[in-house]
């Protein structure tokens, strides 16, 4: 048989198109569909068939385009987002738009092609159809109900929205469209044409030394451009994001302290990338004693992996109030328990990628990231520059959650470029996300706390040691953080909270949608679940008795006037409290080993940094043809700052949302809006939005003497105020930015140094949250299933309730998969296969209750909610499994085998 030549070109039907390709027939059909037929509409998270973001059509079945060769589309039809059905496809777009069924966008075209591919069969499917359908894809961000809702509502009636966008409004994102169509460019989706591909050289081993051999044969090799190491940075060989705690070098330059460490750079063309066998580099590590755990390293023996961090201690955090020893002292109870928690592992859809270029000398980086801002700050000390010789362009975030704040790809495409003088590329593998990127840090907890026959708390007491990994990364955040809410949002007289951050040979561990917070809250409400039944107390009266209120002090000594809203979540809980009871106890009086339960905690999150300035600032203008631009620097990864800051923007200058033109960030031409993490951008940056806006409105209206209340009509060249003022933009002289009319304003909110002991007003504002869990436990199997969810959030003012919504559920999926199946292991865990998230089947009905307790500070009374979400989740989950069981479970994730130990050593046979 002759051997099929090389050059034979593979031809199919792309989309309705003949076209060919002169790929090997083994190669990937995701690789070639985007790289060489540009249909960048096929999104790649994982390359191994696990998150199914690249879900195309072949012959009308949806297939993982990862794991199908380009053989196997020969003479085949095969359609992507793009290619779908036109019908079936502007249906789908409409109802994923209207339900907030796609909130970072990176695995909505693998859900919008698996169904479409069910639609075709079953027009009007059901739930259950659904989730079975649309099953192989992955979700990070929105807890999927939004998703199934909208495919259910294409057979059933697809909800229509008539509203302006005003405060309140439940409208879709203003930036949907592109995520529903396929043509959002996400970090990988935007390197020209024949840039070079950079990759990293890691270390093998969690600790060792290693030595280079000959690197100019490396360099030497055809397509090799160049080759870096730590001799090749031109500033300081250092990154991290606290001052004082910049440790974590570029490329390590003679010890290794996490396996994944990167050490080395190799950059040349992309087939010549693709086949370089890192094995070859010429690199000899010695492997040396590493320590995991965060008792192991505290040991005065351990290997030490920072001078002047004696017994690898990062740093601390600590609040003291009352007299916590005369509090436990005068408690007619006291009880302590011990709580541990596990890494976890953000597992966005859209691996790190970027890409970097030289313009007219300047370095300009496209990239995924969270802080566009303080990354280019971090990159200007790395590469010896001034910031303004470096602008960062954040591309669309497929999924964040905090990790996507430090430095991943950007030094190493940034050195590429600057080296080479040519676009350098790269986008981690899935391996190399999980080896690298920071985790949430796991948690070692010992708590104890006292209450009065009358249920009334009397003191707590917190002790918490957090492995930070190898390097500090938000380690410092974490650290300072936790004893400030390790109390939950209760009235605790007397209270002291220590917390540490260990150094250890694992991955760094970082910011991760509560910076501890979530960790703590397990400790606290499954005490405070046992403390009510000994007193002989309904877990919900408990804390409706001990919650805070406005005039309170916190356990930082903080009073809150007004806003305080914990309470009135709980309220809002009763019904389904009382009914879920009932309902278990008459399942479990006739069910001999599956037993339910019901659960519920809560939680709170300061909103924005700790004690520290926190500024955002928002710039806008008016244009000569009557055009209304919002300079708008909150990178959106998801969660809907596009939308929601537009709307406090629009509301504030007094007109509606569709009358903005939203510039979106790019630090040559938006202001600093911070960082997206700590729920600070609906808080922060939209209150900056609404200064500015008010400052615009004002120009406007003094530049005629019009009323304060005069309405605002935008026209062609010209702007009226209710009919009675006109000005005419067209004759008005142009100024800065093009504007004829322009505003910039900031806002920081007002908070104050903690003490030595953390009194003071850490935050401005909190935001609070109570869950209620139902699940079921099997008791001969050890598994646990959440039957139904209910999440009470205050948000202050839901300036978007449908993003809230989105918000909420995306959280609580988080949490569930916290509480039940995530678990990285350093060193072995590597895909989303091995590693679980829950899945379309995992997450059960959530119902939201919005509470609007308005915040004295927040845009219009609004508050944080990207953290609060999450935090409940996990301790209502563990409470309801004990109201099931009579089992405490105190190590998550709850995998089945620590929860039918537990059984067992309880008496369940």
């Amino acid at each position: 048989m002759d051997r099929r030549s090389e050059t034979e070109l593979i031809g199919f039907t792309l989309n309705g198109d003949a076209v060919q390709s002169a790929s090997p027939g083994s190669a990937r059909l995701s690789a070639v569909l985007r790289e060489e037929l540009n249909a960048k509409d096929v999104k790649v998270g994982c390359n191994a068939g696990d998150c199914g973001a690249c879900t195309v059509l072949i012959d009308g079945a949806p297939v993982c385009a990862c794991l199908t060769s380009t053989a196997q589309a020969k003479g085949r039809d095969v359609q992507t987002l793009r290619g779908v059905a036109p019908d079936i496809l502007a249906r789908l777009q409409q109802s994923f738009t209207a339900h907030q069924a796609a909130q970072c966008g990176i695995c909505t075209p693998g859900m919008i092609v698996s169904a479409a591919a069910l639609l075709r069969d079953v027009p009007s499917p059901n739930v259950a159809q659904v989730q079975d359908a649309l099953g192989g894809v992955l979700c990070r961000c929105t807890g999927y109900r939004k998703i199934i809702d909208a495919v259910v509502a294409v057979g059933a009636g697809i909800p229509e929205v008539d509203a302006t966008g005003a405060i309140g409004d439940a409208i879709a994102r203003i930036d949907g469209q592109t995520k529903v169509d396929g043509s959002e460019r996400f970090g990988d989706d935007v390197a020209p044409d024949g840039a070079l591909v950079a990759l990293v050289i890691r270390s093998p081993y969690p600790h060792a030394v290693f030595e280079f051999g000959d690197l100019e044969a490396v360099r030497k090799i055809d397509g090799i451009e160049a080759v870096l190491s730590a001799k090749d940075v031109p500033g300081d060989n250092l990154f991290g994001t606290i001052p004082g705690f910049i440790d974590q070098p570029v490329f390590a330059e003679t010890q290794a302290r996490f396996k994944g460490e990167a050490v080395a750079l190799v950059i040349g063309e992309a087939d010549t990338i693709a086949a370089f066998r890192i094995g070859d580099f010429p690199v000899t590590w010695t492997q040396l004693p590493a320590v995991q755990d965060v008792t192991e390293a505290q040991a005065n023996d351990a290997p030490q992996l920072h001078t002047g961090h004696k017994n690898n201690l990062m740093c601390g955090g600590f609040v003291a109030h009352g007299d916590m020893d005369a509090g436990l002292a005068e408690a007619d109870i006291v009880l302590s328990g011990s709580f541990e928690t596990s890494f976890v592992e953000h597992a966005y859809i859209e691996p790190e990628a970027g890409y970097a270029e030289m313009v007219e000398g300047r370095l300009h980086l496209h990239i995924c990231t969270q802080s566009p801002v303080m990354n280019q700050e971090a990159l200007a000390n790395i590469l010896a520059c001034d910031e303004d010789n470096i602008r960062i362009v954040p591309t669309a975030v497929g999924g964040g959650f905090g990790s996507k704040l430090d430095l991943t790809v950007h030094p190493y495409v940034c050195l590429g470029a600057m080296v080479t003088e040519r676009p350098v590329r790269m986008c981690y593998s899935r391996v190399e996300s999980m080896a690298t990127s920071t985790k949430r840090h796991p948690g070692r907890i010992e708590i104890k706390g006292g209450v009065r026959h009358d249920g009334t708390l009397t003191g707590l007491r917190f002790v918490g040691d957090f492995n930070t990994g190898a390097y500090a990364s938000w380690g410092p955040t974490v650290a300072n953080r936790v004893p400030l809410h390790a109390s939950g949002p209760y009235r605790i007289p007397n209270y002291r909270a220590q917390s540490k951050g260990i150094y250890t040979h694992c991955p760094p561990s970082g910011a991760f949608r509560g910076f501890g917070v979530p960790q703590s809250a397990i400790a606290q409400e499954s005490l405070f679940d046992e403390l009510a039944a000994a007193v002989g107390m309904d877990a919900l009266e408990f804390r409706i008795l001990n919650a805070l209120d406005n005039g309170v002090p916190t356990v930082s000594g903080q009073v809150f006037e007004q806003g305080v809203g914990v309470k009135a979540c709980l309220e809002a809980l009763r019904p389904a409290w009382e009914s879920g009871k009932a309902e278990c106890a008459q399942f479990n009086a006739s069910s001999p080993h599956l037993k339910r339960g019901v659960g519920i905690a809560a939680g709170w999150y300061g909103c924005g940094n700790t004690s520290m300035a926190n500024p955002s600032t928002i710039k806008c203008g008016l244009r000569p043809d009557g055009t209304l631009v919002l300079h708008q620097g909150a990178v959106d990864i998801g969660q809907g700052s596009n939308t929601v800051i537009t709307q406090i923007f629009a509301q504030a200058f007094g007109v509606a949302v569709d009358q903005v033109a939203l510039v979106g960030a790019d630090t040559d031409i938006t202001p600093d809006a911070g960082k997206t993490s700590a729920s600070r951008q609906t808080f922060v940056t939209g209150n900056a939005a609404k200064l500015s806006g008010e400052s615009l409105r004002r120009q406007v209206l003094t530049l005629v003497n019009a009323a304060e209340d005069d309405q605002i009509v935008l026209g062609d060249g010209s702007i009226e105020m209710s009919g009675a003022h006109k000005i005419d933009l067209s004759r008005m002289d142009v100024g800065e930015d093009g504007y004829v009319m322009r505003a910039v304003a900031s806002y920081d909110p007002p908070t104050e140094p903690l003490d030595e002991n953390g009194q003071g007003v850490p935050y401005a504002q909190f935001g609070y949250a109570a869950h209620l869990v139902v699940v079921e436990v099997n008791t001969k199997l050890g598994t646990i299933n959440p039957i139904n969810i209910v999440a009470a959030h205050d948000v202050g003012q839901a300036i978007n309730p449908l993003l809230v919504e989105g918000q909420v559920q995306g959280g609580v999926a988080q949490g569930l998969g916290m509480a039940l199946m995530e678990e990285f292991i350093p060193g072995r865990t590597d895909n989303l296969h091995d590693y679980l998230i829950p899945t379309i089947g995992d997450v059960p009905p959530i119902e939201t209750v919005i509470v609007e307790e308005p915040d004295a500070h927040g845009p219009f009374g609004a508050k944080g909610l990207g953290e609060h979400a999450l935090i409940p989740t996990a301790p209502a989950i563990l409470n309801a499994v004990n109201n099931a069981t009579g089992v405490r479970l105190r190590h998550v994730p709850a995998l089945p085998h620590r929860v039918r130990a537990a059984l067992k050593e309880a008496g369940y046979e």
